[in-house]
């Protein structure tokens, strides 16, 4: 800016041209990102976002299509058709994949907790008696042969049936301790 304008002619002159390119440039990205978490998404989760049906009909046409650079061109005609639509449209959309990708890390490392407390029952035995210290009403008998059935397999070279057995046993656990704690803040 020339030290002879004034603050308020560069405001003015914003205001007539728009956004700049760079801006422009930015939102079409942020469109076309969006766009694609769009095409990811598996249909049940797609079914329940509330999308204008234009956009709902070029997201199956993007995921019928298996060329790589095909599919990549169909997507920018998918983010182009997007960006028609008032960015409110979009608005509801972005909250949910916001809300659901924080859900999903935090289910992810729940998930990783429990594989890891699977592989300490498996390797010491003071993790088990942790574990039914923890939680009295766990069949204890059922635990611990499960333990020695996944220790076995694993030496035998064996398909893991005990070793997937323990993690669903963790993981309704889990879901036990979940449910009590949701009452406990309901009181």
């Amino acid at each position: 800016m020339s030290p002879s304008r004034s603050r308020n002619q560069t405001e003015l002159d914003e205001q007539d041209y728009g956004p700049s390119r760079t801006q422009q440039r930015r939102e079409a990205l942020a469109v076309l990102a969006l766009a694609t978490q769009l095409v990811e998404l598996p249909p049940s989760r797609l079914a329940k976002l509330d999308l204008p049906e234009d956009v709902r009909d070029e997201i199956a046409n993007v995921r019928r299509i298996s060329s790589h650079i095909a599919r990549k061109r169909q997507l920018a005609f998918l983010a182009k058709k997007m960006r028609r639509h008032e960015d409110e449209v979009f608005d509801s959309v972005r909250a949910e994949l916001g809300e659901n990708r924080e859900r999903q890390r935090q289910e992810t490392a729940a998930m990783h907790r429990l594989e890891a407390l699977r592989e300490r029952l498996l390797e010491d035995d003071e993790a088990a008696a942790e574990l039914i210290a923890e939680h009295p009403a766990i069949d204890r008998q059922h635990l611990r042969s499960l333990v020695r059935q996944a220790r076995s397999e694993r030496a035998a070279n064996k398909p893991p049936r005990a070793y997937r057995e323990i993690f669903q046993l963790l993981k309704e656990l889990q879901q036990g301790d979940a449910g009590v704690e949701d009452e406990d803040a309901g009181d």
